[in-house]
């Protein structure tokens, strides 16, 4: 195998393709990326055995067709490094040479034909097709609240849930839930299920700056992306998370009776600065709201108390008092798409609720401050 290879666009694809390739592991080849130069094309492609991803490069010139199988993190280092405009990658068996304007690595290899298999998107039936602007936001809007670490394995994911053209994305960690709605092109029918967090974390990278469809499959066991067409096409696939999702339904609050609008910076403002003062044993923020006035205070032993005060135009409602985990509510107000959120409450014992609109709806667990 002998391609020249843009340098730019090689290392964007490496790191892309990198970020599946795990850190540690005591099967070596499950640390490479195999590049196989084929019909004009360098593809890429990696796995950890439950994620996997494969895309091509086009600005090559392929001159020798042929496959490699070499170390994730030396290509990266060494294309990362290289200052020139383009890098000739030359395979000896299974020995790679890496050769620029001054510089040339040896790098020691694997069989290519040891490499696990990545799928390809062509044996998948498109299920549906979203739009990569929506599906970004469905992800931004969910993804921050899954669950990272907990024996309740089905909560480390993102439920993906479709009807028809409507698709919902919920994440909870089991004191927060988020769920986003948005549209799709699909046929009728319904397809639910959880995908893992490291492949929504890819997937986003991938459609970062692409406004493309994004094509949906999904299948018992996996679930396969296809970002853009053809040859040079990023082609996602992701083992689906076991265990069913929490019948999260019956947690969105429907009886919310205190209720009032806010500009999400200026509350993200006042929610920040009121959680200066807060540490470890004393986490939560008080919000204090009354009818034209919102004071929010936070207090640490041994360092200090907050006071905010925010005014308020359209509470609806009897006064409340509620301490919540102030960077709960932060990184809801981080991803809201407009400026107007609705915040809705019962009392004190009881989850707050923040919304905007019908595209996302946020459910808070209070905290105990006594």
């Amino acid at each position: 195998m002998k391609v020249i290879c843009d340098r730019a666009a090689l290392l964007d694809a490496v790191n892309l393709v990198g970020g599946v390739v795990v850190s540690r592991t005591p099967t070596p080849i499950l640390l490479c990326i195999k590049l196989t130069a084929k019909d004009g094309l360098l593809i890429l492609a990696a796995t950890d055995l439950e994620v996997g991803l494969r895309l091509g490069v086009d600005q090559v010139e392929v001159q020798d067709e042929g496959d490699i199988l070499i170390p994730s993190d030396k290509l990266t280092q060494i294309v990362r490094a290289s200052d020139d405009p383009t890098l000739t990658i030359e395979a000896e068996g299974n020995t790679v040479h890496i050769r620029g304007k001054d510089a040339h690595f040896t790098i020691y290899g694997y069989d290519p034909k040891e490499a696990p298999e990545v799928r390809e998107f062509g044996d998948a039936a498109v299920d549906c097709e979203i739009d990569s602007h929506i599906l970004r936001g469905l992800i931004s809007r969910t993804l921050f609240a899954a669950a990272t670490e907990t024996s309740r394995y089905a909560i480390n994911g993102v439920l993906f849930d479709r009807d028809g053209k409507k698709l919902r994305m919920v994440a909870t960690d089991g004191r927060r839930l988020a769920l986003a709605n948005g549209d799709c092109k699909a046929k009728d029918g319904k397809v639910s299920c959880i995908l893992p967090t490291k492949a929504l974390n890819l997937l986003n990278k991938l459609i970062a700056d692409e406004e493309v469809n994004v094509r949906v499959a999904v299948d018992d066991n996996q679930a396969v992306f296809a970002i853009g067409e053809g040859g040079t096409a990023a082609i996602l696939s992701s083992n689906l998370v076991e265990g069913a999702f929490p019948p999260f339904e019956d947690v969105i609050p429907r009886d919310q009776d205190k209720k009032v609008s806010f500009d999400s910076h200026s509350l993200s403002s006042a929610i920040r600065r009121a959680a200066l003062l807060t540490n470890e044993e004393s986490k939560g923020v008080r919000l204090s709201f009354q009818k034209d006035q919102l004071t929010l205070t936070s207090r640490a032993p041994e360092m200090g108390e907050a006071e905010i005060h925010v005014d308020l135009t359209d509470y609806e409602g009897d006064p409340v008092e509620i301490g919540f985990n102030p960077g709960f509510i932060t990184d809801a107000l981080k991803v809201v798409d407009g400026k107007q959120v609705i915040f809705e409450m019962k009392a004190p014992n009881k989850p707050g609720v923040i919304r905007t609109g019908n595209d996302f709806t946020y459910v808070i667990m209070p905290v105990n401050l006594q």
